[in-house]
């Protein structure tokens, strides 16, 4: 049963069967959330934007780990498949930080005083300073874009600490969003574009010889640091309203520049890119949809 499974979910080239792994995987991932408000409620009386940033910064983090889930059943999946998941991935965040996170920036200024042209520049000069503060981070630290079977076991090292470092905008994302009205849309989309994200890294070690247990746990962990920036962006922007419309806009800029830099390529890696293309517009207009129904 358990080897029909994952024939079903990860037999390469199907794309019905691609289509029954996300849609058991998105079905999942909701019942993780509702779990996760629910229990959020036990916790000590705090602030909203930083009780919604605590919860927003766990579901992506249990986002990760479900969708490591499957390498405990099986070591490899399709390359068509990976190039899918993360264009569906990127189209997520994509959409996220435009009208989850740009769109609100500018409103926020606009809510401050500012006039129109005005809050447009605040926010430019925000994504510029949040694109480019990746681009300080991902020069500064040591790591791999693209690991494979063949590749050593420090290049997949390497691209975990990346996956892991290249969380923490997506966690200050949520953080910065706690509070405001796109804030439920930010975090589940996020967590969505996590699912794929906690599969491909789990994949990359067990591909290249650790047991699946261990790949599991450190695709897993690889989500934890989403929480601490979650909490870390709703305190920077809850000490003063003047920060919020910069803090969206910074977010937002990391975003982009994550996926432009880390997961377009990657999807496009191994020759597929036309299905990582249709899993873009999919996220896209999945999130799109999706921040105007939770928006």
């Amino acid at each position: 049963m358990t080897a029909r499974l994952a024939r079903l979910h990860f037999k390469p080239g199907n794309p019905a069967g691609l289509a029954r792994a996300l849609a058991g995987w998105v079905i999942a991932l909701l019942g993780l959330g509702l779990l996760a408000m629910q229990g959020s409620a036990a916790l000590p009386r705090i602030d909203a934007p930083l009780h919604g940033a605590l919860t927003g910064g766990a579901m992506a983090a249990l986002a990760t780990g479900l969708g490591a889930l499957p390498v405990l059943i099986t070591r490899r999946i399709g390359a068509g498949a990976q190039g899918m998941l993360l264009g569906f991935g990127a189209g997520v965040m994509l959409a996220a930080a435009v009208f989850s996170l740009l769109i609100p920036g500018i409103a926020a200024a606009e809510a401050l005083g500012r006039g129109r042209t005005d809050a447009v520049l605040t926010v430019v000069v925000a994504l510029c300073a949040g694109a480019l503060a990746l681009l300080a981070l991902d020069r500064a630290l040591p790591h791999d874009h693209a690991p494979n079977a063949q590749r050593s076991a420090k290049a997949v090292w390497l691209f975990v600490f990346a996956i892991a470092v290249h969380n923490i905008p997506e966690g200050l994302a949520i953080g910065v969003a706690a509070g405001q009205a796109s804030a439920q849309a930010v975090a589940t989309g996020i967590s969505l574009q996590n699912v794929p994200e906690g599969l491909i890294v789990a994949m990359a070690l067990a591909a290249a010889g650790y047991g699946r247990a261990l790949a599991f746990a450190v695709a897993a962990a690889s989500g934890m640091v989403e929480p601490a920036a979650a909490l870390a962006g709703s305190l920077a922007v809850s000490q003063s309203a003047a920060l919020l419309p910069w803090g969206l806009g910074a977010a937002a800029g990391a975003m982009l520049f994550v996926v432009s830099h880390e997961i377009i390529p990657e999807s496009h890696r191994r020759g597929h890119e036309t299905l990582a293309t249709a899993g873009l517009v999919v996220g896209f207009v999945g999130m799109l949809l999706m921040d105007n129904m939770l928006g």
